[in-house]
């Protein structure tokens, strides 16, 4: 918790805007006197990297949609006359879709992380409840923003994920006309997901300050898993972690302008070069590549109902997942059970990205049509994504509430300061913190 405000208004603009608007208290309070615990490492900088990627993506996506014209019949050559018409329009462009892939794998990283180290557990259910509701929307946008360059691959992708609503039981093609704005993806769709595409990102500014908020109050988690127990535990967020946060973010933005500046269109899809053509379907329609997994999810399912609920379901997972970990300890340090599974399950979504990019009928082994002891068809991709998924909805309905039943954890360290000088590995069974002391 950030406690007790310590600021002091020195000159006499400051005393007198701080009695009106103490803006100036906040942002000493959040950026500079914060107390942090002192043994955050790296993957905690991943917050800080988010925050840039998403002001990138708006300031960039403001200035495309200065020259963007939401058109079917124009929309594809206003994205060529801003690559070569529009003064650094490519770089504009580049930024802004290869910043959508730089967000997510920022956000996958983040998310990987509060698994692993329990970030989702008591007192922070809010906390990542937020952040799932960010990835909500982000997804919503990134999927919206897709379609507007209007190719190949924007049109039929639209008309296969919108589609999927028609599934649902009552309510489905009502939500698909909505969407489509008529009876087919057309003009009115367009517009619509221009619009939608252009006001989420302010909605996912609004959420990520309420993320912020809940932060403060519940304060950060740490790789021990152990809270905070006094000041011998924390150290102010300024210099220590905007140094620290600041080298990442100077790292991460090399690895940003390696795929802006060299290899652009290497996260995209060549299909998406072509105007969009109803009368000509290609021969492969897959998502972007951070949609891969839920892709083949809905792939994996034969029933197109069942399919398009255990997608969505997918998602659902991780917005009850701090109710159904059963264990009192927070971080995997102290779980090697739990580790375990958790690599597993890692494994598997890689898996499942792997197959949502393949044809449903590829094989796993190239080249191989027949094997004597397996059936062909259980080399397919389809069965890949089975097990996949199937481990993916174990891990959260399974895995987790009866390991936190039955795993004897390693010992704790008392306190965050403790595993400093020495290797938590090397802490006597006797320190092991009560679950109250443990929070």
């Amino acid at each position: 918790m950030s406690g007790h405000s310590t600021y002091e208004p020195k000159s006499g603009v400051e005393k007198w805007l701080d009695t009106r608007l103490p803006i100036v208290r906040l942002a000493y309070d959040s950026l500079v006197d914060f107390p942090t615990p002192k043994n955050l490492n790296y993957w905690y900088t991943f917050g800080g990297i988010l925050a840039l990627c998403l002001g990138i993506q708006i300031v960039t996506g403001i200035v495309l949609a200065m020259h963007y014209v939401p058109h079917v019949d124009m929309a594809f050559n206003s994205v060529e006359r801003i690559m070569r018409d529009v003064n650094y329009g490519w770089l504009v462009r580049y930024m802004h879709a290869n910043g959508a892939s730089m967000f997510f794998i920022a956000v996958y990283v983040h998310m990987f992380r509060g698994l692993y180290y329990g970030s989702y557990k008591a007192p922070r259910e809010v906390l990542w409840i937020l952040g799932c509701v960010i990835y909500l929307l982000m997804m919503a946008t990134a999927f919206m923003g897709y379609v507007l360059p209007w190719g190949q691959m924007s049109f039929h992708g639209a008309v296969v994920i919108t589609n999927l609503f028609g599934a649902l039981p009552i309510v489905g093609q009502s939500i698909t006309t909505w969407l489509w704005g008529g009876f087919a993806v057309d003009d009115p769709t367009l517009n619509r997901f221009f619009s939608l595409h252009y006001l989420l990102p302010f909605m996912i500014a609004g959420v990520v300050i309420l993320h912020i908020w809940a932060l403060h109050v519940v304060g950060n988690n740490n790789p021990t898993g152990v809270s905070v127990q006094s000041k011998e535990d924390t150290v102010p967020f300024h210099p220590y972690y905007t140094v620290k946060d600041g080298f990442a973010i100077s790292v991460f933005l090399l690895m940003f302008a390696a795929f802006v500046f060299f290899n652009p269109n290497a996260l995209g899809d060549a299909v998406n070069y072509v105007p969009a053509n109803p009368l000509v379907t290609p021969a492969h329609i897959v998502p972007e590549w951070y949609f891969l997994p839920f892709y083949a999810i809905l792939r994996a399912v034969p029933d197109k109902l069942m399919g398009v609920l255990m997608m969505f379901g997918a998602i659902a997972m991780l917005f009850i997942l701090p109710w159904l970990d059963t264990s009192k300890v927070r971080s995997m340090r102290y779980r090697p059970t739990a580790k375990l599974y958790f690599f597993i399950f890692v494994l598997a979504c890689l898996v499942l990205g792997f197959c949502g990019g393949k044809l449903p009928d590829a094989h796993v082994i190239p080249g191989l049509t027949t094997f004597q002891l397996l059936d062909a068809d259980l080399n397919s991709m389809v069965w890949l994504s089975r097990f996949a998924a199937a481990y993916y909805f174990s891990y959260f309905l399974i895995i987790l509430p009866v390991l936190g039943l039955t795993e004897v954890p390693l010992a704790q360290p008392l306190s965050i300061s403790a595993p400093v000088l020495s290797h938590p590995a090397k802490a006597p069974v006797g320190a092991a913190a009560s679950p109250e002391k443990r929070g």
